[in-house]
This record gives structure tokens, sequence and C-alpha cells, in this order.
């Protein structure tokens, strides 16, 4: 029998806790906006170092990048003359300055002008020659499979068939809810869709950027493009609208993402589906709604929260998400009077008991912060805590459309919740002390007793803003109630 030698023993044992340490343990970057210019990743994240060109200067920004962001795969892409990203996986790796032009060093004088213009072109056309053999070899195979197996329906649709002439946007939309992950097209599909849009007219404008009508293929979309310094968000925002199974009637379509530059700046396209109406908040200036059209218009928002607030199980599952910026403006109207919920880049996800939150500036808006928002005693760490903030912002959505909702001639103008307590533009201490020190919400019309529906509305409403975020109601209650206020104006009629 073999002795092992003790000391033998030892050094292989520390040798394999030091290699486990070095896969689980994270990185440490440089940060220029950390506390000791040092920051640490988690352990399946990286070091980022970027430059882009901003108003002429080249701007670099090195910090830490988590896991979560490394999957959108977008932030160590560049684009030429205008950024330059680079992702690493060693320590302090990003400790270098990129460069948009580095200098190139001359070439030392050597053949003719003649000399060089035959060695380039005569490989050129031979290139081009074997090429064009390619091409027809290439096509000639295809042609003979594609006749031996025709179209197999088992098989996953590649980027050709989705980009065909014949395809339309509901096709594509179609196709990638029903192939694949279910997370969108992919990414040089999108690319291809963003570079053939023809901008239109511009439709809005928000602190993210503009909103532009565009035209793909004869089709309206929606165009969000985000400034240069805005980057985060619209990662943010095209990383939601990814997300597995996100799809649903009443979340906005997402087409498209792309970074665009013109030589001078990158310009951070979003392409979704367009709306002619707008949103909700455009819509309940312009008309007023009918007791129907009212139960329709809540019955969709709710179905959208609960889908965003719903935690799908499974390998094509879905993580539960918190918008954190619900309000009319960021509701809109399709056509057949139903609504979808837009502008996912605060939005949070809940990814394996920990609570994703996105790394930019924006906060919500003032005038629908929770109370628990306002006066900062909401608990971060729990999921559970951005979803019930979320609620509270239903019911103030709730109260500006049951005020339009128009029962026997009588409805409200319309008006933003607080109207009547803060300012057009209210800061936060304006609003925390009339939200968390009076307790004061919206008023609640004394005409809504007298329609069995807004009664019932009334109620609801009440119970998504109470002051104990644990007392509100959930949005898959609140999409129940809505739903069965048909069945109240049925029985009335």
């Amino acid at each position: 029998m073999m002795s092992v030698h003790p000391g033998k023993s030892s050094l292989e044992a520390a040798l394999i806790f030091l290699c486990v340490a070095q896969l689980t343990a994270g990185l440490k970057c440089v940060c220029q906006l950390c506390a000791n210019h040092t920051c640490e990743t988690s352990a399946d994240g990286a070091c980022w170092n970027s430059v882009m060109l901003i108003d002429g200067k080249e701007e670099t920004v090195k910090s830490c990048l988590s896991a979560s962001e490394m999957k959108g795969r977008v932030f160590c892409y560049s684009s030429r003359n205008v950024s330059k990203r680079s992702c690493c996986f060693t320590d302090y790796c990003n400790n270098e300055t990129l460069h948009l032009h580095p200098e190139r060093p001359l070439e030392e004088p050597g053949w003719t002008r003649m000399q060089l213009f035959a060695v380039i072109l005569v490989p050129c056309c031979l290139l081009c020659a074997a090429l064009l053999l390619a091409v027809f070899i290439a096509r000639g195979q295809h042609c003979a499979y594609t006749l031996a197996h025709k179209q197999d329906p088992e098989e996953p649709v590649d980027d050709q068939m989705l980009m065909s002439a014949d395809k339309c946007l509901q096709d594509l939309i179609y196709d990638m809810s029903t192939s694949g992950s279910g997370s969108g097209l992919p990414l040089l599909v999108q690319r291809t869709i963003a570079r053939t849009i023809v901008l239109q007219e511009s439709i809005g404008k928000g602190r993210f950027g503009e909103v532009w009508r565009g035209k793909w293929r004869g089709e309206d979309v929606a165009v969000k493009i985000f400034s240069s310094r805005d980057e985060r968000s619209w990662f943010r925002e095209a990383e939601i609208y990814q997300t597995i199974m996100l799809r649903h009637e009443n979340i906005l379509g997402f087409i498209a993402a792309d970074n665009k530059d013109n030589g001078s700046w990158t310009q951070l396209w979003l392409v979704s589906e367009y709306h002619v109406h707008g949103s909700l908040y455009d819509y309940l200036n312009r008309y007023t709604v009918s007791v129907e059209g009212m139960i329709v218009l809540a019955l969709s928002i709710a179905s959208g929260l609960a889908h965003l607030h719903m935690e799908i199980i499974g390998t094509q599952g879905k993580p539960a998400i918190a918008h954190r910026d619900l309000k009319s403006k960021n509701v809109l109207v399709k056509k057949n009077g139903t609504a979808v919920i837009a502008d996912l880049g605060l939005a949070v996800k809940h990814d394996t008991n920990t609570v994703d939150i996105p790394s930019n500036h924006r906060v919500g808006t003032k005038r629908y912060m929770a109370p628990e928002i306002l006066d900062e005693s909401i608990n971060m760490n729990i999921f559970e805590s951005f979803k019930r903030a979320d609620i509270y912002s239903l019911g103030l959505l709730f109260w500006e459309l049951a005020r339009r909702c128009s029962d026997r001639g009588l409805h409200e103008d319309f008006q933003l919740p607080y109207y009547d307590l803060v300012p057009s533009d209210p800061s936060i201490e304006e609003m925390r002390k009339v939200v968390c020190d009076q307790k004061l919400r919206p008023n609640i019309p004394n005409q809504w007793q007298s329609c069995e529906v807004l009664r019932v509305m009334g109620r609801l409403i009440r119970e998504c803003w109470y002051t104990n975020s644990a007392a509100r109601l959930t949005a898959l209650r609140v999409k129940k109630t809505v739903s069965q206020l048909s069945a109240i104006r049925d029985v009335k009629e």
C-alpha cells in the first residue's frame, strides 16, 4: 500500500482551494466615480472600459458590469469612429485609456503605384470570382434542399426567413412569440429593421430623448431615440423588453433596439409598435369615455401590470418585474380601445432572491410616488415593496380614468392627481407633505355613488392607495375585480 506524504496532500488541498476561490470571487476594477476609484463585480461580472465621442470630445467611463448587464450583449459592442467599449475579466484589466482615433505609424516607401495596384487588383478579382462561384453553388444546394425537404414546421425560424420581403410587422411579432425563447428577434434582424426605418415626424419628447413616428415597409412604427448620455436607460429598457416570456397584448410590443451613428454622435434607438391615439394622458385630455370604455381600459391596464408582476417558473420562465414609473403618460391606447403599458426603463426584476435594480440616474415621477418612497421608508431589498408601490400609482391612474367616465352625460374635466394640492411640477418635499404628513388623497366625486360601476371603482381606487403598503390589493386582485364590473353593468341594465 502506498503512503501519501502529508505535505504533498496539504499542497494539493491549498491549490484546489485557491482555484475555487478564484472562480467564485468577483473582479476588482477601476471605477472613476467610486470610492478609492475601485469597484468589485459579482462572480459572473466583468470590468468595463468605454470611450464615446460627445460634442466632439472623447469621454471615458470605467466601471464594473453586473451579470445581468453582461447578458444583454450590447455593452461590449462598439460603434465605428463614435464609441469603443471593452469588457475584460481580470483584476484591473480596464486600467487603460481607450482612444477612438489611434495614430497609425507611417508606412515606409515601398512599391510603385502600378505595382501596388496590380498586387491589390489581381487577388480581388480572383476573390470575387471565387465568391460568385461559391454563391451559385450554395444557391443550387439550397434550392435542392428546399425541394427535397420543403418547410419543416418543427425547424427553428432562421434570420433570412424572418426578414423575407412578404413579412409584415405582425408576422414578425408572431414568429418571435412562437419560436425560440420568446425573448425577441435576433440582434442581426433587429439591426436590419432599425436601419431600414424612415423617420416621418416627431410625436413626443421626454427626459430620455424624443419619440418619432417612422415607416418600415409601409407600416407605422414608434422610434424612441435616447441621447448618448442616457445609454444605461436605453440598455435597461431594451434588456427588460427582451426578457423571456414578457410579450403580452397589454404590454407595448417591442420590435428592435439598435445604436446608430452618423460619424459625429450616436443615436440609441428603441423601435416598438405605433399606436395612433398616443398616451392615455393625451387620450383623456381629448375624449371622455363611456362606462364600458372605462372598464375595457382599466381591465387591460390591470392585465398588463398583473403579467409584469407575475413570476413564471420553468425553463422558459419569466422573472417578476415591477414598473416603478406607472402613470397615464406611460400607458398607450390602441385602436380597439384597450391599453398597453410602456416605458420600462426604470423597471426592476426579481432574479433568484435578488432585486435587480437599474443603475441609472433617472427617478420615478414625483406626483405618482408612493408614501413609502416619498418618506424613504421603503425596503429596497424586498421585491414586494416595488410591486406595492406600483399598485399605489395604479390607483391614481384609475382615478384619472374614472373622472373622464361619462355616465348620463355627467363627467369631470381631466386633471392630474393632486392637481389642487401641489404645483404643476411638485418637489419631493411638497409631495411628502401632502401624501405622508397630511395623508391626503385625490377627491372621489359624490356623483360616483349614483353609478354602481363608478361606486365600485371608487372603492377599488381607495384600496390601491392605502398608506400601509401591505394593505393594498395585488395586481391580480385588481384585475379580477375590474373584470367583474362588466357583469355588474349587465345586471343593472
